[in-house]
């Protein structure tokens, strides 16, 4: 959208890529797309791998004392030690994926392409893509480029600003 549009605007940066990290700026930024804002992500530091063409979402319990899944009629928390035993992660992992495929809930690909298609403006931060070794080929198509002057002169522009 235009800057003479009219429309509010939303700004997220986005700085976690595990796959439950994922979820809340593309839920956020596509649902406020279809309501009509003008939305931006500024991708930095761990989310920027959330552009790569080839995503490898996975999660980690380690840090997360809110998951609970539901299990055996309950919502059971798993002990930060757990996460030392190899293959913990990999079982949440595919755990958490086949409960939001049971569930019906899209996929951060499908979430994605949809951010794309609803005009979500992505920008990945320069100096992260420097910092990582990444090259713009590893992206999807359709990103800028920006750092954080990029980042800051959208924010002072938006209504709603958000870390995530």
């Amino acid at each position: 959208m235009s800057e003479s549009s009219g429309a509010k605007r939303m700004s997220i940066i986005v700085t976690k890529g595990t796959l439950d990290w994922a979820y809340p700026p593309f839920i956020l930024s596509t649902t406020a797309a279809a309501m009509g804002l003008d939305v931006t992500l500024f991708f930095t530091f761990y989310g920027l791998p959330l552009l790569l063409k080839d995503l490898d979402l996975k999660m980690s319990p380690l840090g997360n004392p809110a998951m609970k899944m539901p299990m055996a009629g309950m919502h059971m928390g798993m002990p930060n030690v757990m996460s030392m035993i190899p293959g913990v992660d990999a079982g949440a992992t595919v755990m958490m994926k086949n409960m939001m495929k049971k569930k019906g809930v899209a996929s951060i690909p499908e979430l994605r392409e949809l951010a794309i298609e609803s005009g979500v403006r992505m920008i990945a931060c320069q100096m992260t893509m420097d910092l990582f070794e990444y090259k713009l080929e590893d992206m999807i198509e359709g990103i800028e480029l920006g750092g954080a002057a990029t980042y800051i002169e959208v924010a002072t522009q938006s209504e709603i600003n958000l870390f995530i």
